[in-house]
């Protein structure tokens, strides 16, 4: 018998990601209640470096996709109790295992930690809000306590254990909190199921919808309806994420209007001077006097706050300005390089532990592939371990004539680079921001000496004058 809870982890206040996922995962794996790590599993990640492996999932995800996150989950947490007695921790954690593997269908990567600490054993599972290909996040809705509880039961139930059998309230106890689902939410854990799925197009979602049993209305506004319903549901009137237009954005892969936004973003220090506005060329685009009056007071003062950052930097002449412009472009450059470099090298080091951990699971079903003669029959039986071996192997021959790393080796190099990253970012704002001072106090040096009169040049109002 089992108790589950789904747990979505929040950034807690005044600290960052990092530091919060660190000590989640800590308390998870404490030595004192797994039996020195004895009970503690993982999938497509190393529970030593499993908060740096999820953060890096995180930044492959706003790289990938262009999406910022809505929200402050930072991972996902099921939380499963056993009855004192019933199992052993061995026990607990193969089947903490397999309900993480099935709950996520092996799309997210995640640890099982088995707490043997108090009467009853319980797991503590923790599973990366980003998918392995880092193209998606998990959805968590209403329903996915439920489907979670299901789960566990089977599993309970397939393993020889009981399961909790839950209390019946009868319809007429309206002040109870256990009551029938509505269409609505019903509707929407559905399209959350086939939206997992990742249907090609807006119509392939709506075909499968209608293999669901729904009847589709099109028009102005998509409406749909189920078996016993009534009346039709509008997609739009469903809540948020579940609009027309916020489906077919999500399948077109577009990032959506709420995470374009960054509310918990700090607001960006505003730079002390900024480029000259050309007065002239926005009264040929059709700017006023009013337009032209405020530009020429933003350039005045830009001018001058120009000239205060070249007096503080004890920039002299004209040919230094140009040098300090174009050292700090290539040291800007440079640190990008790095960075970027950083960035390759951690995406190879994840790849070659996925491919060193999936290797190892399937090397046995390949070898009985290989004894069967390359049955075919063998292979539809066992196509997703065969192509995982061979995923693998290919990954390998990137190594070839060197010897493989050890997964260990791997992951303090990892955590190395990772470190190196965070260091040589903090170098990167500043140089940035040095960059950009000196780009803007050259461009608009360059303006104002465009617009200077020649000293050679006679003034043409005195010459005008004299000639009448």
């Amino acid at each position: 018998m089992a108790a589950t809870r789904i747990i979505p982890m929040h950034i807690n206040k005044g600290k960052t990601v990092s530091a919060c996922l660190k000590a989640r995962v800590e308390y998870a794996e404490n030595g004192e209640k797994t039996e020195q790590g004895r009970f503690v599993s993982s999938y497509e990640c190393n529970p030593e470096t499993a908060d740096q492996e999820f953060l890096l999932s995180r930044s492959a995800y706003k790289r990938k996709t262009g999406r910022q996150y809505k929200g402050d989950v930072i991972a996902y947490q099921l939380r499963q109790s056993f009855k004192p007695g019933e199992i052993t921790p061995e026990e607990a954690n193969q089947i903490g295992y397999e309900t993480a593997m099935r709950f996520t269908k092996g799309r997210h990567a995640f640890i099982v930690c088995t707490h043997t600490d108090r009467p009853h054993i319980h797991n503590h599972i923790i599973f990366n809000s980003v998918n392995l290909d880092a193209d998606r996040k998990f959805k968590n809705s209403w329903l996915s306590y439920i489907g979670l509880r299901t789960l566990s039961d089977i599993i309970c139930l397939e393993h020889g254990m009981s399961v909790i059998v839950p209390r019946k309230f009868a319809e007429q106890d309206r002040g109870s909190r256990y009551h029938n689902v509505s269409f609505r939410q019903m509707l929407r854990a559905k399209i959350d199921e086939i939206m997992n799925d990742r249907p090609d197009s807006f119509e392939k979602f709506l075909d499968k919808l209608h293999e669901q049993g729904y009847e589709i209305k099109c028009g102005k506004h998509t409406a749909v309806k189920g078996k016993d319903q009534k009346r039709f549901i509008r997609l739009d009137s469903l809540g948020e994420g579940y609009t027309e237009e916020e489906l077919r954005r999500e399948l077109d892969g577009e990032p959506q209007e709420s995470e374009k936004k960054e509310p918990t973003k700090a607001p960006k220090k505003k730079r002390n001077f900024e480029y000259l506005i050309d007065i002239q060329e926005k009264i040929r685009q059709g700017k006023g006097k009013g337009y032209e009056y405020w530009a020429k007071k933003f350039n005045t003062k830009q001018v001058a706050e120009t000239v205060i950052f070249l007096q503080r930097n004890e920039v002299t002449s004209y040919e230094l300005l140009q040098e300090r412009a174009e050292s700090s472009a290539k040291k800007f450059h440079k640190i990008s390089e790095k960075i970027k470099g950083c960035e390759e090298r951690l995406d190879e080091i994840t790849e070659m532990k996925k491919a060193i951990i999936n290797f190892a699971k399937t090397k046995n079903v390949f070898d009985a592939y290989h004894k069967s003669g390359y049955s075919k029959k063998f292979f539809e039986e066992h196509r997703a371990e065969i192509m995982l071996y061979k995923s693998a192997k290919d990954v390998f021959k990137k190594y070839k004539g060197k010897k493989l790393p050890k997964v260990k080796d791997l992951s303090d190099e990892f955590g190395r680079i990772l470190s190196e990253k965070r260091k040589l970012y903090e170098e990167y704002k500043t140089v940035k921001k040095e960059m950009m001072d000196y780009q803007i106090a050259k461009s608009n040096v360059d303006k104002v000496k465009r617009y200077q009169p020649d000293k050679d040049e006679p003034d043409r109002s005195k010459t005008e004058n004299k000639t009448r």
